[in-house]
C-alpha cells in the first residue's frame, strides 16, 4: 500500500489531508471527492520519510519536490528530459521533433485504460492534445505575451521580420488561440487546464466546477474537435 501511495502522491494535483483517525489521499482540490487511498499513522510517517511532505496552501500536505530530496541535481536542466517526440503537422503528416520528454498530463492519460481495458484517449486524441501542449511550451518562452490563452495576437505584431524566440512564441500563441476557438467553450476550458496548465483531470474538474467524471467526457469531446481542427481526424 505504501508503494501505491507514493505513486499516487507523485501525480499532478495529489495531496494528503487528515481525516478522522487517519489520512486521505486525493487528486484535485475538492474535499468532497472520494479519496483514492486511506492511510493510517504508520503509512503517513512512511510518506514523511519518502518522498517527504510539505504544507499545502489550504491545508494538508503535498509531496516534497524531488529536487529537495535528491543527492544532487540530474544532468541537464531541471524538469527537462530531452529527446524526440512524434508530431502531427497540419496536413496530417508525422515527423520527429526535439522535445522535452517529461510526461505531460495528456501522455499520462493516454497511457491509462478504463475498466473495460480501453485506452482513456485514442491515438488521434492524444496527438491533438500533445500538439496543443507543445505549442503551450513554445508560447511560454516570451514574457511579452498576454496570459490569456485564447487572446488572438495581431498578425505582424512585434514589427515584422523578427525570427527569434519571441516570434516563435507569438506564432505558437496564435495557433493556440485559433485551436481553442475551434472548440466549444466548456471543452476549451478543460483543454486549457489539462493541456496548457498541466492539471490532472480531477483537478481540472474541481477548478471548473464540473461533476466528477464529466471532465473526461468534456476533454475527449474537446480533443476530437481539436483533432478535426488539426486535420488529424
Amino acid at each position: 500500500m505504501i508503494a501505491r501511495a507514493r505513486r499516487l502522491l507523485a501525480r499532478p494535483g495529489a495531496w494528503l489531508v487528515a481525516e478522522g483517525d487517519g489520512y486521505a489521499l486525493r487528486i484535485g482540490g475538492d474535499r468532497r471527492t472520494r479519496p483514492l487511498l486511506r492511510l493510517d499513522e504508520a503509512g503517513f510517517r512512511a510518506l514523511v520519510e519518502t518522498p517527504g511532505l510539505r504544507a499545502r496552501s489550504g491545508g494538508g500536505w503535498l509531496a516534497r519536490d524531488a529536487a529537495a530530496t535528491a543527492a544532487g541535481p540530474p544532468p541537464g536542466r531541471p524538469g527537462v528530459s530531452p529527446g524526440e517526440r512524434l508530431i502531427l503537422d497540419g496536413d496530417g503528416r508525422v515527423r520527429r521533433a526535439r522535445a522535452n520528454l517529461t510526461p505531460t498530463a495528456i501522455a499520462w492519460l493516454a497511457a491509462r485504460r478504463d475498466r473495460q481495458g480501453r485506452p482513456l484517449l485514442d491515438a488521434a486524441e492524444a496527438a491533438a492534445g500533445e500538439r496543443l501542449t507543445r505549442d503551450g511550451e513554445i508560447a511560454r518562452t516570451s514574457a511579452r505575451l498576454t496570459s490569456r490563452w485564447d487572446a488572438l495576437p495581431r498578425r505582424g505584431a512585434g514589427g515584422g521580420a523578427d525570427q527569434g524566440p519571441g516570434a516563435a512564441a507569438l506564432a505558437a500563441r496564435r495557433r493556440i488561440a485559433e485551436a481553442l476557438h475551434s472548440v466549444p467553450p466548456l471543452e476549451a476550458a478543460v483543454l486549457v487546464r489539462v493541456c496548457l496548465e498541466g492539471d490532472a483531470l480531477m483537478a481540472a474538474e474541481g477548478r471548473l466546477g464540473l461533476p466528477r467524471r464529466e471532465g473526461r467526457a468534456r476533454l475527449r469531446a474537446g480533443l476530437v474537435a481539436l483533432a478535426r481542427h488539426y486535420r488529424q481526424a
